[in-house]
């Protein structure tokens, strides 16, 4: 099915729905989707003769899976749009089928002008769901103007090779002692200041939806997060009570952090509570007027992202490490979930 900028391969999955024979299904849609909703539901309803109920709640990312909550609206099957599955996570309760989104967006001519900003010879490639069926494209530009390109399959938590997640960047790390510099197809800075952050080699972005090449502008975005991450831990060094988010997003719960910090906690005699939480927000936390401190093992942007919306510090486990003095400033580390 072709929106105006994306490939959604419905298809193939209408096939299975009319097989199982259900007759009320969840359509859970990121944002950027969410204008589309009615053409996707016309052609499922169309195709299907289902019921389908959209899921308004936030999707972030395949991390985001709808829970069995909806049983009780009756829904007996999860179509999850614009996303891969994470290999790792627990199968939901409902059967949940992942579609990727494929950008239509031309990228040969923004990853043809970023060649004069790469470092080096030895170039790692990667980007994210949406421009996975385009790597081999760019590795075909690189390798005519004499570039090695080396692409990563990643840890455990990675569908594809070279595809890289807001939570995780093992594509990266896996080949940092093999490359000069990176390449990241895609838009956005969340993605590229992750991974400059956790491989402190030089990253170039190619944007297929600005079609302009960044490189200075993600390292100044990079000193500019570090001194709010030096700020947050600074702010909370006096923090005497914390309140420890676990997710209960599937892809998102590390109960095994949690134990882990509540042990550090209890050796530094700091006071605690394990807050379990489904979407973080300052709204949600307000009540919390005793904590000091939030430290979060959820998604690894809540602390980077929305820190200046909330009242209270809240650090990453990382964070944590360097703020009770376990951990150099010098060693700091993107948080991710592996």
């Amino acid at each position: 099915m072709l929106l105006s900028e994306y490939d959604i391969e419905l298809e193939q999955v209408v096939k299975k729905i009319i097989d199982k024979k259900y007759k009320t299904i969840g359509l859970q849609i990121p944002e950027g989707l969410k204008s589309s909703a009615f053409r996707i539901v016309n052609f499922l309803r169309e195709k299907t003769k289902t019921t389908v109920i959209v899921i308004a709640d936030p999707c972030y990312g395949a991390c985001d899976v709808a829970n069995n909550e909806y049983e009780n609206l009756g829904v007996e099957f999860i179509l999850h749009v614009g996303h891969t599955p994470i290999p790792n996570i627990k199968e939901c309760p409902i059967p949940t089928d992942f579609i990727n989104a494929l950008s239509l967006k031309d990228i040969n001519t923004v990853v043809k002008k970023s060649l004069s900003y790469l470092v080096g010879k030895n170039i790692g490639i990667l980007t994210t769901s949406q421009h996975l069926h385009k790597l081999n494209d760019i590795k075909r530009i690189l390798e005519k103007n004499n570039f090695n390109v080396i692409i990563s399959e990643g840890d455990k938590r990675i569908s594809y090779e070279g595809q890289i997640l807001g939570c995780n960047f093992s594509v990266a790390t896996e080949i940092l002692d093999r490359i000069d510099s990176y390449l990241f197809i895609g838009g956005g800075n969340f993605h590229p200041l992750g991974l400059l952050l956790n491989s402190k080699k030089p990253v170039i972005v190619a944007d297929p939806f600005t079609n302009t090449v960044r490189k200075e502008e993600i390292e100044d975005l990079k000193d500019s997060i570090l001194r709010q991450r030096y700020g947050a831990i600074a702010n909370s060094k006096n923090s005497n009570k914390f309140g420890i988010l676990v997710s209960t997003k599937r892809g998102q719960q590390r109960i095994e952090l949690v134990n882990k910090i509540c042990k550090l906690l209890e050796k530094f005699n700091k006071e605690y509570l394990i807050i379990s939480i489904d979407y973080i927000s300052p709204n949600s936390l307000s009540g919390f007027r005793e904590i000091d401190c939030f430290i979060s093992t959820a998604c690894p942007r809540i602390a980077i992202d929305d820190y200046l919306q909330y009242k209270k510090p809240i650090i990453t486990p990382i964070e944590l490490e360097i703020l009770l003095d376990i951990r150099k400033w010098e060693d700091y580390e993107f948080d991710q979930i592996i």
